[in-house]
């Protein structure tokens, strides 16, 4: 990834969203050549000179001030999410000090910490959205059609973007699976303003980019936004429809590491789904979802199991 080139898109995309009058100018009426604000009115607006902010869009000024750049957020409205990734491409990473590539590794604590969730899926997702560990419930709830051990091959490893955009059983498990798509593209392009240019990304980026025109669509469109808590919907194949509350929580001492945790309401049907789903993983934990649609227990929470406590 040129962040040059990714600096310049992203910045005509963010132009294009804003109307002369959003910003407080005239718009004079009648049809503008161009979408959004001019680069001259957004220099403007942004105290600097039309030719610097060219030469910046353009990725000609490396040593921007931050000054300048919060200006520049500032007049686009650029959320905190947006405004990081600005600040990324506007100064990448020097190639010297990127990490050598190696797969990446979960420390034995943070394996131990999301096994002892027990009922309650949890997984490990690495820098790049792979999936480096993950507890037998996130397994069984997200992907029971693929090997338990998979993570620990690191070539071998499911991805969550790859999963969502080129596996058809993914596709079928969310709901509102536009809405997940959106927010995992969005939350790609923010980590590769973090690590541009890197090949494992950039051979992930390629390859949805060929295999779906949906991603091809939407990574396009320059949408940032860092993934955090959101609740889903899924439609599982054997306990059928919960809905879950994901918390995904950063890993400080393990560089772009994330803990995803799904959680339901207490007391809800989704909870008794998901009893219900521990109970199907425990019986059969290595055979889980071989089963059709047609082969899946009655909808949410239902399947006649309702219980006081959980031990």
């Amino acid at each position: 990834m040129d962040t040059r080139e990714e600096l310049g898109e992203f910045l005509r995309s963010r132009r294009g969203r804003l109307r002369p009058e959003d910003a407080g100018l005239p718009s004079y009426g009648g049809r503008r050549r161009v979408p959004g604000l001019r680069r001259e009115e957004l220099a403007q607006l942004a105290g600097v000179s039309a030719g610097y902010y060219t030469r910046l869009e353009q990725g000609q000024s490396p040593n921007a001030s931050d000054a300048v750049l919060d200006a520049v957020a500032r007049v686009l409205r650029l959320d905190d999410a947006e405004r990081a990734h600005l600040y990324s491409l506007a100064r990448p990473k020097s190639r010297a000090r990127r990490r050598a590539a190696r797969p990446e590794q979960v420390r034995p604590g943070v394996r131990v910490m999301i096994e002892s969730f027990g009922d309650v899926p949890a997984l490990v997702m690495g820098r790049f959205c792979d999936v480096l560990a993950w507890n037998r419930m996130a397994h069984a709830l997200m992907a029971g059609h693929l090997d338990f051990d998979a993570p620990n091959r690191p070539a071998e490893r499911p991805n969550i973007a790859r999963l969502l955009f080129l596996d058809p059983h993914t596709r079928e498990l969310y709901a509102d699976w536009l809405r997940k798509a959106r927010s995992t593209v969005a939350d790609l392009r923010l980590i590769a303003g973090r690590y541009p240019g890197d090949p494992a990304l950039t051979g992930l980026i390629g390859e949805l980019t060929v295999g779906s025109a949906e991603f091809a669509r939407l990574w396009a469109a320059h949408t940032v936004g860092d993934c955090g808590t959101a609740a889903r919907t899924y439609r599982h194949p054997m306990v059928g429809t919960m809905t879950l509350m994901c918390e995904l929580l950063a890993l400080p001492e393990d560089e772009g590491q994330r803990v995803a945790v799904m959680n339901a309401q207490p007391g809800s049907p989704s909870e008794e789904a998901l009893w219900l789903l521990a109970d199907l993983t425990a019986v059969s934990p290595d055979t889980f979802w071989t089963g059709s649609r047609n082969n899946r227990l009655p909808e949410s929470g239902g399947a006649g199991v309702r219980r006081t406590h959980r031990g």
